[in-house]
């Protein structure tokens, strides 16, 4: 595993990774307050000096859209996105739901609703996802702040819109596959590889995502959620040491399925939140990005504000800089 040289003292010691404990909760270098992690490694400088250069003429969706029998976690026995009508333009005129009477029949009423798990679709996990035994980042326990519904801190509420340097490491072009062979775990010499393949660096405040081409087999469920290629607790630690803010994947669960790592099904989540304080995105459509072989760019991001929520669905962007 590298060190920490390639960032100053300083800027390190608010990197959370840097000195972070082996399957022990960090404590934030932002103070016992905290609940966003290394998102504040973004700036209001940082944001402005990005968004300054940013091409808004050309805009990359890195989004999915949701759909019925689309890939999810209901393996874990989490529920499926569901979408249904609750109203109809000639079921309102029938019923007068409305109590509007005849003007139900010019009124063409359509509505709906959706019921899913919150890690659906393209969407960023918050702190509160995943921690060690009763405890998350930064020392929050479960005994004081787990209420009856949610989490009463590190949800997504207190995550703030992300504007910041994007950079995508595509380690399905490094293999020269259209998809990374299944279970394959991205450790740090392959991401180092990559970024040095691409010409370019992970820098502390940056949003990275690491493309494995899993996105191609989105129409087919069962081949995109069998056995995920993703990160290994090396290669997160790689990413998380160098002062990534947020750490993205194309596929549904960040890192390497089924794990290697004796005694924890999920170290790179375990890793990330509840030692480096890192957030992550998954299901992050990264296909125009390598069609363009855009590896530096603006990304700008916001997820729905439910309140102590473990993750929220977002609809990321990415533009390219001016001056690359």
């Amino acid at each position: 595993m590298c060190g920490t040289n390639f960032v100053d003292e300083a800027t390190a010691r608010n990197i959370a990774a840097a000195a972070a404990t082996f399957r022990q909760i960090s404590k934030s270098p932002f103070g016992a307050d905290d609940e966003i992690g290394m998102l504040n490694l973004i700036t209001p400088e940082s944001m402005r000096a990005v968004l300054s250069r940013a091409d808004a003429g050309h805009t990359i969706d890195l989004s999915v859209d949701y759909f019925l029998g689309m890939p999810s976690f209901t393996a874990a026995g989490q529920p499926p996105y569901q979408i249904w009508m609750t109203n109809t333009p000639r079921g309102t005129a029938v019923h007068d739901s409305t109590g509007f009477g005849e003007q139900n029949e010019l009124v063409g009423y359509s509505g709906d609703a959706i019921s899913m798990y919150t890690h659906c679709g393209t969407h960023i996990d918050t702190l509160n996802h995943f921690g060690y035994g009763r405890k998350i980042w930064n020392g929050f326990d479960a005994d004081s702040y787990l209420g009856a519904r949610h989490w009463l801190c590190a949800g997504a509420e207190k995550q703030p819109p992300i504007i910041a340097r994007g950079v995508m490491l595509d380690i399905a072009a490094l293999q020269e596959v259209d998809v990374v062979p299944q279970s394959h775990g991205i450790d740090g010499r392959e991401l180092d590889e990559a970024a040095r393949r691409q010409g370019v660096e992970v820098r502390p405040g940056d949003v990275v995502l690491v493309r494995t081409g899993q996105m191609r087999l989105w129409d087919d469920p069962a081949a995109y959620m069998t056995n995920e290629s993703g990160l290994t607790r090396d290669g997160a630690e790689y990413l998380a040491r160098r002062g990534a803010a947020v750490i993205c994947a194309d596929n549904l669960s960040l890192e390497q399925i089924p794990s290697t790592e004796e005694g924890n099904w999920l170290p790179v989540h375990t890793f990330l939140f509840a030692e480096a304080g890192v957030p992550i995105m998954e299901v992050v459509d990264m296909e125009r990005l390598a069609e363009e072989q855009l590896y530096e760019f603006c990304f700008i991001g916001a997820g729905i504000k439910l309140r102590g929520a473990t993750a929220a669905p977002m609809r990321p962007l990415a533009m390219p800089l001016l001056d690359r």
